[in-house]
């Protein structure tokens, strides 16, 4: 069956809106039509090669949408349910998941090497990071799909799939953000929005967003933030002197660039803890001397898709969304058309908005 998509022919190159030849779902694959797909600075870094994935591929990996029809052997969902795309599926098997760190699998993105689709022409596609949501439907293994929430939207359901546990999670599980503690956020996109929100749900006393853009301060202050500070040279001396010249207890870094890195860095406490969150190439060097990570005895930490397990995750995202501490609006900027995915990576390129949704 033929759906149409948006196609990376090559790393570096346009994408292209284009019409797919999509099977039907074989043993243990789902065939979903997608309600809604976020777009997200991940996808950005696989279509530009700073993440390397097999191409030709079909990007998105942040969606929600309805079972159209399932393999066999699937079973716990079936046509008509809706359901959250999970594109870091555990295989419950390798070390990192015996440990119980599930984001750290070291097969979770197997997946994204496979051939799931074909061109009009015959070429094959393979589905960006295993889940190919930039698409009206997509055909998935079954563990990259999870039940959808009760009483949420599809169309806010999606953002669940990526932007809310990443900066829930990095809030949440890896900076373990306490009651009354100060923090800030570096980078204030679709994740940077929900670490925001997700320090509000934590108790955080002062939450500091700070982006290089003087447009976003009104969608940081809407997701939680206390005071915004315009990302400069000064960035750690004005966070200071917003915490009694102590600096902040959790720096939660969202851009995925050096200088932002060294500046969540400097901008916490003496004991403080900063976790990156943000994927950067690896062109950008963070540089410590040796005397002050002993001086300072600041935590820096790494944060893979929020130290989440999204099957725990989602019901408690769920339920902060239903007792309205959580708004999946507030991250949303635009809401496009299939057609309007190349639009809304020139602006993430331009450091524009928190986060396109493409609705189908």
């Amino acid at each position: 069956m033929a759906v149409r998509a948006a196609v990376l022919p090559a790393v570096g190159s346009p994408l292209e809106i284009t019409g797919i030849d999509l099977p039907d779902p074989g043993p243990g694959q789902i065939r979903v039509r997608l309600a809604a797909a976020g777009v997200c600075h991940s996808d950005l870094s696989l279509s530009n090669g700073t993440m390397r994935v097999p191409v030709p591929a079909v990007l998105g990996h942040e969606g929600a949408g309805t079972v159209v029809a399932v393999g066999e052997g699937v079973t716990h969902v079936a046509p008509g349910d809706g359901v959250v795309l999970n594109w870091a599926p555990s295989c419950g098997a390798c070390h990192a998941c015996s440990l119980g760190e599930v984001w750290l699998c070291a097969n979770a993105l197997n997946g994204a090497a496979d051939v799931y689709a074909r061109t009009a022409g015959g070429t094959d596609l393979h589905p960006g990071l295993n889940v190919a949501a930039f698409a009206e439907e997509t055909v998935v293994s079954a563990a990259c799909v999870l039940p959808a929430p009760d009483g949420i939207p599809l169309t806010d359901a999606a953002l669940l799939g990526c932007a809310v546990l990443t900066g829930y999670g990095a809030v949440h599980h890896s900076a373990r953000v306490r009651q009354g503690e100060t923090v800030a956020v570096f980078g204030v996109g679709g994740v940077g929005l929900a670490a925001l929100q997700a320090a509000r749900i934590a108790g955080a006393s002062k939450i500091v967003a700070v982006d290089v853009s003087a447009e976003k301060e009104e969608l940081a202050r809407a997701a939680g933030a206390t005071d915004y500070v315009l990302a400069s040279e000064n960035t750690a001396r004005e966070i200071r002197a917003l915490t009694g010249k102590q600096g902040v207890d959790v720096a939660v870094e969202c851009a995925g660039r050096a200088v932002s890195i060294r500046t969540a860095w400097d901008s916490t406490r003496r004991g403080g803890r900063t976790t990156v969150v943000g994927i950067g190439g690896k062109d950008q060097q963070v540089t410590f001397n040796a005397l002050e990570i002993f001086h300072w005895g600041r935590t820096l930490t790494g944060c893979v898709y929020g130290n989440s397990d999204p099957a725990v995750d989602l019901p408690v995202l769920a339920e902060h969304i239903r007792a309205g501490r959580l708004d999946l609006s507030a991250l949303v900027t635009e809401r496009i058309s299939l057609d309007g995915i190349p639009a809304a990576f020139e602006n993430m390129l331009a450091g524009k908005g928190g986060r396109a949704l493409v609705v189908f």
